[in-house]
C-alpha cells in the first residue's frame, strides 16, 4: 500500500485553479467549521498564528475527512520542523521566506528520504504512515509531497528564475505584504510598484509550468492575480472573517 495520493499536488499539476482560506485561529473546532465551507484548500498557519505541532496535527485530523485539502505553513525552513510536520501527516507544505536557489534546494531535500534528500526516517511511529499501517510509505511518500515555496522579498524575486528550475518545487507563492514592506511600502500591498512586481512574478511562475500562488482579501487584486497566472489562490483569512462579522454586528446595535 502506497502513501495517500495528494490531490492538491495532482490538481495543481493538472492546471486547476484552487481557492483557499488561511486558518489562524489555531483551534481544531474552528478548522472543522472552515472545512464545511467549500474551499478547495485550507492552510494551517504556523508562521504568524499561535500553532504548535499538536494543534497543527489536530487540525489536519479534522480537515482530512472533508473535501478541503489541508496545507501547513511552517514558521521557517528548519529541516527538523519540516520532518515533524511530514511525520504528523502533512503532505502539502508552504515554506516562507525563501530567498535563494540553495535555500529552495535544501527545502526540497528536507522533504525527501535519502538518497534523494535528508528527511529522517521515523515513519514507523508516525501518523503519516498510519502508524505503520502503510507498508510502502518510505518508498512512496516523496512522490506525494506538494512543496510550496514562499518568496516575499526583492532578494527572493531576484532568485525566482533559478528557483523555478528546481525539481521538487510544485508551487511558488508570492507574499505581497512582506514584499511591500521590503520595497518600502509597509502596509500598502496595493502600491503600483508592489502590484507590478507581484504580477510579473506570477506570470513568470505560470510560464515555467509550476503553479503560482498568492493570498489577498481584495477582490480586484485577486482577479488580477488570477489573470496573471495564479492558481493556488488564498481568498480569505478566518480571523479577519470572524472579527469582521462580529464587529459589524456590534456596530449594528452599539453605534460609535
Amino acid at each position: 500500500m502506497p502513501a495517500p495520493r495528494n490531490h492538491l499536488k495532482r490538481r495543481l499539476s493538472e492546471g486547476e485553479t484552487l481557492y483557499g482560506c488561511w486558518l489562524g485561529m489555531a483551534d481544531p473546532y474552528a478548522a472543522e467549521m472552515a472545512a464545511t465551507c467549500g474551499f478547495d484548500w485550507l492552510l494551517i498557519d504556523g508562521e504568524h498564528a499561535p500553532n504548535d505541532l499538536r494543534s497543527t496535527m489536530a487540525q489536519l485530523a479534522v480537515i482530512e475527512p472533508s473535501p478541503s485539502l489541508p496545507v501547513v505553513r511552517l514558521r521557517d525552513d528548519d529541516p527538523a520542523r519540516i520532518k515533524q510536520a511530514l511525520d504528523a501527516g502533512a503532505q502539502s507544505l508552504l515554506i516562507p521566506m525563501i530567498e535563494s536557489a540553495d535555500q529552495a534546494r535544501r527545502a526540497v531535500a528536507a522533504t525527501r528520504y535519502p538518497p534523494d534528500g535528508i528527511r529522517g526516517v521515523g515513519s514507523s511511529l508516525a501518523r503519516a504512515s498510519r502508524f505503520s499501517a502503510i507498508p510502502d510509505y518510505l518508498k512512496t511518500a516523496g512522490d506525494q509531497i506538494c512543496l510550496i515555496l514562499q518568496l516575499e522579498s526583492r532578494v527572493g524575486l531576484a532568485a525566482l528564475d533559478e528557483i523555478l528550475t528546481i525539481p521538487g518545487v510544485d508551487c511558488v507563492f508570492i507574499g505581497p505584504s512582506d514584499l511591500a514592506a521590503d520595497m518600502g511600502h509597509l502596509g500598502n500591498a496595493g502600491h503600483p510598484e508592489v502590484r507590478g512586481a507581484v504580477m510579473d512574478a506570477l506570470a513568470r511562475i505560470a510560464a515555467s509550468g509550476k503553479a503560482a500562488g498568492v493570498l489577498s482579501t481584495e477582490d480586484p487584486f485577486i482577479a488580477d492575480c488570477v489573470t496573471a497566472g495564479a492558481r493556488f489562490v488564498g481568498v480569505g483569512i478566518d480571523v479577519l472573517a470572524y472579527v469582521g462579522a462580529l464587529r459589524a454586528r456590534a456596530r449594528q446595535f452599539i453605534p460609535g
